[in-house]
């Protein structure tokens, strides 16, 4: 069937050309091999499909009806192809982005111009904290934050996250601001997990973090901070609103803990479609544009 369909594609190659070397022109390849893919097809067909003469090459009946079929195959083939190369170089159809509550609502101004310049281009929004199965919500493209857990999927740095440690006014009136090892352990803390221990080598000695309050959406632990129920480990960008307002303080004396690595993760390295490529691409550049 294949050796078919090239052959159906040579007999369409021959009448727009109006000639076997013409043909041969376009195909790259030489006039008798041309010539000998059109007579294997009229021997598979069981019918002659041109008549040739030393002047001209014209379509028998039976050949005007054939090559109907093989110019329509042609111009499908040739479509297909278009929109494939539209989808590699165009940002267009469905993209379908995962990512924690936090950043969910930074991302407005980032896609913003992308999606704006792109009328073809379509968002979908996957948004939770927790690990989203990423080959069942059909993602392209994962935000992730911090340590990765092991996956197939491709990982590459688009910029960090700077975290600090935050407490409520209210929360620091009562308990003080914590400014030693046994004065952290001691505090009420919140943390993004289930609730199991964590411990922090410091210079010098090694912080052991208990939480009593946990949940899976970093929202939810900001609220509860902002409330006065203890500390948690915040990004500076998802706080400075509640900063500002005067909610949130941040403990400048307490720990300097590190910032967090950023991953694009895909589900493959290379031939990633246009509309995977712009959006890391916007997303580097706002990693980038920060203090």
């Amino acid at each position: 069937m294949l050796d078919q369909l090239k052959r159906m594609g040579v007999l369409a190659a021959v009448v727009r050309q109006g000639s076997f070397a013409a043909a041969a022109r376009e195909l790259r390849t030489s006039t008798s091999a041309v010539s000998q893919q059109i007579r294997a097809l009229e021997h598979d067909m069981g019918v002659t499909l041109l008549h040739r003469s030393t002047r001209k090459l014209s379509l028998t009946a039976a050949g005007e009806r054939f090559h109907a079929g093989c110019a329509a195959m042609v111009a499908a083939a040739e479509s297909a192809q278009a929109q494939l190369l539209q989808l590699r170089d165009a940002p267009e159809g469905e993209l379908r982005i995962a990512m924690t509550v936090g950043f969910a609502r930074r991302l407005g101004p980032v896609l913003t111009p992308l999606l704006a310049s792109h009328p073809g281009l379509r968002l979908h929004l996957q948004v939770e904290d927790g690990f989203t199965d990423l080959v069942a919500h059909r993602i392209d493209l994962a935000i992730r934050f911090g340590r990765l857990p092991d996956s197939s999927w491709v990982a590459q740095r688009i910029g960090r996250l700077r975290m600090g440690l935050y407490a409520s006014p209210a929360y620091l009136a009562q308990h003080g601001v914590p400014t030693s090892v046994p004065a952290l352990q001691a505090a009420d803390w919140l943390m993004l997990q289930d609730g199991t221990d964590l411990a922090r080598t410091l210079p010098g000695d090694v912080l052991t973090i208990t939480p009593r309050y946990s949940s899976n959406n970093q929202l939810s632990l900001q609220q509860l901070c902002e409330a006065g129920l203890g500390l948690a480990m915040l990004g500076d960008d998802d706080a400075a609103e509640s900063v500002a307002a005067g909610r949130l303080l941040r403990l400048e004396a307490a720990i300097d803990w590190p910032e967090l690595p950023v991953w694009a993760m895909t589900p493959q390295r290379d031939a990633q479609p246009a509309k995977v490529r712009h959006a890391i691409a916007a997303l580097k550049s706002h990693f980038e544009g920060q203090p």
